[in-house]
């Protein structure tokens, strides 16, 4: 079902066949993301994202909307710390279209100044969204605060400033020099056949050559630290967090049950201890952010502020009773199967495998089939996820961020009384 197939110019294609469905997603991927911008250029990488929608040298910007929304098909893109990708799905029969459109955007973008101006300003907009998004912001803080000084650590969507200062030049240069075929991923799922996505490709990349120095992951120092930040909302939302592991640690796995115990659904620790017996939190749970070269893990909830310090407390109890006493077998197998069950039911989507196919191949270099991956679920043990708890909860790793109308001298915070 997976095949790869690497074209003479240096472009890696990766597709996996699904013949049991009528659709198929599609996605082109550069290797450069936010954590590889100089500070001047901020956002750099997420603008340009946005501008190659804006018009190529054959279709304006509405011609790219219509041919995908007059087949049914969908069109978008994202750009995150260290990728960014442009994907599509679509009915199989209509894949050769998905390919040439992508392609053309990819390949073709004129970067208008009159457009990118217009798209300045909706990026500010949607800085401003963001702003406005305490349980969106409280992360942002939180990876700031927990990264500080690092590229890693800068909003991925960058700054009113440095946004507004890039200019057609800058635009143009990044991609001459970030998406170089050798850094070129192309990933594609569904009712597809490998030899054509392989034909259709490379006759739309046949031209595209040149190569470029792929990005080094950035291995952040830790800096924990509490940080409370005024803000008018009806909730306190808080983030509580450690150090946690790169996306090519083995530990991972016991780091995905040991996430799944704590926070990681309705039967989970903390949501049992925080909304179901007391209360104080509709939204609580453990989340993990992993890149190539370190990882965060942390502990998300909003509450009211007067409840602040009784959550932050009953959170670190949390840490603390699973770091000293560890989990039971129970646990153990009831977070295997809720794993297993999510990984088989993301391979019923397209897109789900698709997006797969390439963080692997950036991530690993190589596809992770899904017998080795529920092979290494079932191999965790409960001594590896306490001995993780023990190491991740130390108090000189633990930091607090918390974001709402509260008054900062009333919470209690610093590493003597963050674990027991």
């Amino acid at each position: 079902m997976y095949r790869k197939t690497t074209l003479p110019n240096g472009v890696r294609i990766l597709t996996e066949s699904m013949t049991s469905v009528r659709s198929a997603s599609l996605g082109i991927w550069a290797d450069v993301g936010s954590a590889a911008e100089p500070a001047a250029q901020r956002g750099v990488s997420h603008l340009v994202e946005h501008m190659l929608f804006k018009g190529t040298q054959r279709r304006s910007a509405r011609e790219i909307a219509e041919a995908m929304d007059g087949v049914g098909g969908n069109l978008n893109a994202f750009t995150d710390k260290e990728t960014t990708c442009y994907y599509g799905k679509v009915i199989d029969h209509h894949v050769p279209l998905a390919i040439d459109v992508l392609s053309d955007m990819f390949l073709n973008s004129v970067f208008d100044p009159g457009e990118i101006a217009k798209e300045q300003k909706v990026v500010l907009e949607e800085i401003r969204m963001y702003d406005d998004s305490p349980d969106e912001l409280i992360h942002d803080l939180f990876v700031r605060t927990m990264w500080s000084g690092s590229s890693l650590g800068e909003p991925t969507i960058g700054y009113a400033e440095s946004v507004m200062a890039l200019t057609q030049d800058d635009l143009k240069k990044h991609m001459r020099t970030r998406y170089a075929p050798n850094t070129i991923v192309i990933t594609a799922a569904g009712n597809i056949e490998h030899d054509a996505i392989v034909e259709l490709f490379a006759a739309a990349f046949a031209g595209h050559d040149g190569s470029c120095e792929a990005p080094q992951p950035e291995v952040p120092q830790l800096t924990p630290a509490p940080l409370f930040k005024q803000k008018d909302t009806e909730q306190a939302y808080l983030v509580l967090g450690t150090r946690g592991l790169s996306v090519r640690d083995e530990r991972r796995y016991p780091l995905s049950v040991l996430d799944t115990i704590l926070g990681g659904g309705m039967s989970s620790r903390l949501f049992q201890e925080v909304r179901e017996k007391r209360g104080l939190a509709y939204s609580v749970y453990s989340f993990q952010q992993a890149y190539r070269g370190a990882g965060l893990f942390g502990v998300s909830a909003g509450t009211a502020p007067p409840s602040v310090q009784e959550c932050v407390d009953v959170i670190v109890e949390q840490l603390n009773v699973l770091a000293d006493c560890g989990i039971t077998e129970a646990e153990l197998r009831l977070a295997k199967e809720h794993m297993k069950g999510s990984l088989t039911l993301s391979l019923e989507s397209t897109a789900s495998r698709m997006m797969r196919l390439g963080r692997s191949e950036y991530n690993l270099g190589r596809e992770l089939t899904t017998e080795e991956i529920e092979e290494k679920i079932e191999a965790v043990e409960a001594e590896e996820v306490q001995a993780l708890a023990r190491e991740m909860f130390a108090p000189s790793n633990l930091g607090l961020c918390v974001l709402g109308p509260i008054d900062e001298s009333t919470i209690r915070w610093h590493s003597s009384t963050a674990v027991a």
